[in-house]
């Protein structure tokens, strides 16, 4: 709203982009979100927006400074567990932490406080501390029978850490757990309670191309042999028809040598006399 009409589409037009894009062309988000940018820094929405596209390309310096200054313009906590999370990306994994402990959480909704416990749990992993990284996803959001949109990241985060600690059957209860709640797909549990399990999935449609093709290279075997004996078959006629008339030739050629020669001793036998 405080920019100019024109100007305000122009912005939002390459903000629709970054949040189409960001999850499947995270290179092309991060490209629009840049144009934004040049067009209207000024706009707590672009940082976050610019933010969030660096994120998701790694580029976390870059994106911890554009939510510092969405934060700055707007006072907003929100943006505090993706924060903390960039400090993991840059290899700080103890200033994640430190964001955890602070004042700041406390002002986060529910769905904030599970991200910022999964992303301290992930600071614990970064410092090889397995068993406190148990401990840190152990809550009354873990243990809670229903499902929120959380529900299935912050199970299979406790299962991964389970099964890093070498507690198996633990892991494969809780990716079971995972796959119950995860009604969109959002985590690979299923593929990971099957990997436990022993379970290998093979690609029908993969199968399916290879047969193909090995069906065309047998039929292009079989029409390769078929011509190839048609060929060889027209090669032996043609050069029949071709050394037919040569034989003929040398034989006559031959005749006529023999009749040279008895006329040429006739007459020698001749002179002689």
């Amino acid at each position: 709203m405080s920019l100019p009409k024109g100007l305000a589409e122009e912005v939002s037009k390459n903000l629709v982009m970054v949040a189409r894009l960001i999850d499947e062309d995270p290179e092309g988000a991060y490209g629009y979100s840049r144009v934004a940018l040049r067009l209207a820094s000024r706009v707590a929405a672009v940082r976050e927006a610019a933010g969030f596209a660096a994120y998701a390309n790694q580029k976390y310096s870059e994106a911890l400074a554009e939510f510092r200054a969405a934060r700055r313009m707007t006072g907003n906590v929100e943006l505090w567990p993706v924060m903390a999370d960039c400090e993991r990306g840059l290899g700080r994994p103890e200033k994640a932490l430190e964001m955890a402990g602070a004042p700041e959480v406390h002002k986060l909704d529910k769905a904030g406080q599970v991200e910022m416990r999964l992303v301290a749990a992930g600071a614990r992993r970064d410092m090889d501390q397995l068993d406190a990284a148990i401990v840190t996803l152990q809550s009354p959001e873990l243990a809670s029978n229903s499902v929120q949109p959380w529900t299935a990241r912050l199970r299979y985060a406790y299962a991964d850490a389970l099964l890093a600690a070498g507690r198996e059957d633990e892991a494969r209860e809780w990716f079971a757990k995972a796959v119950e709640s995860d009604k969109d797909g959002s985590t690979d549990a299923s593929d990971r309670l099957a990997e436990l399990d022993g379970v290998a999935f093979v690609d029908a449609f993969d199968e399916d191309e290879d047969e193909d093709a090995d069906d065309e290279l047998e039929g292009d075997e079989g029409d390769l042999d078929d011509k190839g004996v048609e060929s060889l078959e027209v090669e032996s006629a043609d050069v029949t028809e071709a050394v037919e008339p040569v034989a003929e030739a040398v034989v006559e050629a031959d005749d006529d040598s023999d009749d040279a020669d008895d006329s040429a001793s006739d007459d020698a036998e001749g002179d002689k006399r």
